[in-house]
């Protein structure tokens, strides 16, 4: 499977990105409000980087910089590591565990198309391991595929 396959399935593939200037809090409004644990940080059509809960815990909470003051700019993680849309899930999961991430942005020439995270990799995963055996299932028993 691909991502763009994934991102074909995901019922919301909108792009929710803040500016890298928003502040922490405005960013952390975002987050709950959607329901999502990061956001892309772009300037214009951009990608400038990536902010998550995890950022804010370990370089805002943790050092002690209040999210009303501070800017996402300071806290982001950039530069970013993308993926393609023809990339392989098992590549993305690599990635994401040899980097401990759990979203991906998904870019083709500088273009962001969505952002993919392991949530979605593991269901998509799921969803071929479930597709196998029901298809072994109905091998054995006879049963057209």
């Amino acid at each position: 499977m691909k991502v763009q396959q994934i991102l074909d399935r995901k019922l919301r593939n909108e792009i929710l990105a803040i500016s890298p200037d928003a502040s922490v809090y405005k960013a952390l409004e975002e987050l709950e409000r959607h329901n999502i644990g990061a956001l892309l940080v772009m300037e214009g059509p951009k990608l400038v980087g990536i902010f998550s809960e995890r950022d804010y815990a370990r370089r805002g909470i943790l050092k002690g910089k209040p999210s009303r003051e501070s800017l996402v700019k300071d806290l982001m993680t950039s530069p970013v590591i993308t993926v393609a849309p023809h990339a392989k899930i098992e590549e993305c999961l690599t990635i994401m565990t040899e980097k401990h991430f759990r979203h991906l942005p998904v870019v083709v020439d500088d273009q962001v198309l969505g952002m993919i995270s392991s949530s979605d990799i593991f269901q998509a995963i799921l969803t071929q391991y479930q597709n196998l055996v029901s298809s072994l299932e109905g091998y054995i028993s006879g049963r057209p595929m």
